[in-house]
């Protein structure tokens, strides 16, 4: 209302008028203040959603090479203890080797992931790496290793060797026993170039597995994070993940605004916040948000620890618009 214009339109300005007119601009301020103290109490609690980009297996790239392009002699026409024609059957998540598209650059901080399957007596003969923070997790089977700086070492199922391959070396991957190797092999960028090179490993082999059996393992960290210790620590702001879990059984994974993972269904099938489902192979893309990741075993098959679902993630600092870009996300409602 008006006010200047009451007064001079009333020489005697009518007390009633005055009153009912102050009380109706105070009820406007009052009602004006109180929306906007909703409104802006609305926004300091806005819950963030998650999103999920569900990588199937048909879109990743399988690669077969030469055995001779590692060192190795040419496959055998027929060996029952294969499980595959060729020597190596490898599953490119990223750009790498002879697979290029403009469409899978990496995610966040991750270069290179490859799921490798190694048939019997057969391997990576020795090559060189660089500026690169190396993890390998073995899933089946025992990977032998053995690099320039004298490292020798064989591990098994749920194990992890990493290196940092900073100013150069040189390593050979083998599986030298009688059974199919398969591991997954993930290249990290670092913080920095021209880190000295070292290596280091966890053995699953000493953990209890009934203890950790439908559980978040925690196996690698920043190594400049001082609030957390982990058996691997690397040289970038990631956190590793693994868990083998029993049918129907369930657990949540951190992704809090801000971060994003990258999580592999290793063996069996998972179902993610009750509405994305991975079979064995999948992948997916996670861009944190206010609710932690709901993950549960929705399939299981037989493994060296029994029947079992496994997962393997992957989480670091959100890098926007990283990531695959030929396939949809999807935005989750907060709950």
């Amino acid at each position: 209302m008006n006010l200047s214009r009451v007064f001079r339109n009333n020489h005697k300005l009518n007390i009633i008028t005055f009153i009912t007119a102050t009380s109706s601009l105070t009820k406007a301020f009052s009602t004006d203040a109180s929306v906007a103290a909703s409104a802006t109490c609305s926004n300091n609690n806005n819950n963030i959603p998650m999103s999920i980009k569900v990588i199937p297996n048909d879109k990743l790239y399988t690669s077969e090479p030469n055995p001779r392009y590692f060192g190795n002699p040419i496959n055998p026409g027929f060996d029952p203890a294969w499980t595959n024609t060729n020597w190596l059957k490898s599953r490119f998540h990223f750009n790498f080797a002879e697979y290029y598209s403009e469409n899978n650059p990496p995610f966040g901080v991750i270069r290179v992931m490859n799921d490798d399957l190694v048939q019997p007596k057969r391997g990576f003969g020795e090559h060189p790496h660089r500026d690169m923070e190396i993890v390998t997790y073995i899933v089946h089977g025992k990977l032998t290793h053995k690099d320039s700086t004298g490292s020798v070492e064989t591990l098994g199922r749920g194990s992890i060797q990493f290196m940092t391959a900073g100013k150069g070396i040189r390593h050979s991957e083998f599986n030298h026993g009688d059974e199919p190797l398969r591991f997954v092999q993930v290249w990290i960028n670092p913080r920095r170039s021209g880190l000295d090179a070292n290596y280091g490993s966890y053995d699953a082999s000493s953990a209890d597995f009934e203890s950790t059996k439908n559980s978040l393992q925690h196996l690698t960290s920043d190594v400049t994070n001082a609030a957390v210790k982990t058996p691997v620590e690397l040289n970038q702001d990631v956190d590793c993940y693994a868990a083998e879990l029993e049918d129907g059984k369930s657990l949540s994974i951190d992704v809090p605004k801000g971060r994003q993972a990258y999580l592999l269904c290793i063996e069996g099938s998972l179902e993610l916040n009750g509405l994305k489902t991975l079979e064995k192979f999948d992948a997916a893309e996670i861009v944190g948000g206010s609710n932690p990741l709901q993950v549960k075993a929705t399939g299981v098959e037989e493994t060296e620890n029994g029947k079992l679902a496994h997962l393997l993630v992957f989480v670091m600092k959100e890098k926007p618009g990283s990531g695959r870009s030929d396939i949809e996300r999807t935005v989750l409602e907060v709950q």
